[in-house]
């Protein structure tokens, strides 16, 4: 069954940087769009990023752009998420997810930005 697994979470200072990685088993990962989603304290599913196939068109939400980054290999069923210059904003259970709203998500991954 589709399972997807996220990792490299952590509590960071704003201004702080954190990659998460997503690994992806179950079904054929080079065949889908994949997404990054999020979930504030007290609010929905967020989509946060999205990239194709082969990682060539990347696609993300206002507030995060230039500041995240996301990336794919193919090669080892994983995905990845940069985050860059953090805010506390940003402070949220972040999943990778095989659709944009999340309805096929791992578990999490606690990103807690504080002063």
């Amino acid at each position: 069954q589709v399972q997807l697994v996220e990792s490299g979470g952590g509590l960071v200072q704003p201004g702080g940087s954190l990659k998460l990685s997503c690994a992806a088993s179950g079904f054929a990962f080079n065949a889908y769009w994949m997404y990054w989603v999020r979930q504030a304290p007290g609010k929905g599913l967020e989509w946060v990023s999205s990239i194709n196939q082969q990682g060539g068109n990347a696609y993300y939400e206002e507030s995060v752009k230039g500041r995240f980054t996301t990336s794919r290999d193919n090669a080892k069923n994983m995905l990845y998420l940069q985050m860059n210059s953090l805010k506390s904003d940003d402070t949220a259970v972040y999943y990778c997810a095989r659709d944009s709203e999340g309805n096929i998500r791992g578990r999490g991954t606690q990103v807690s930005v504080y002063s």
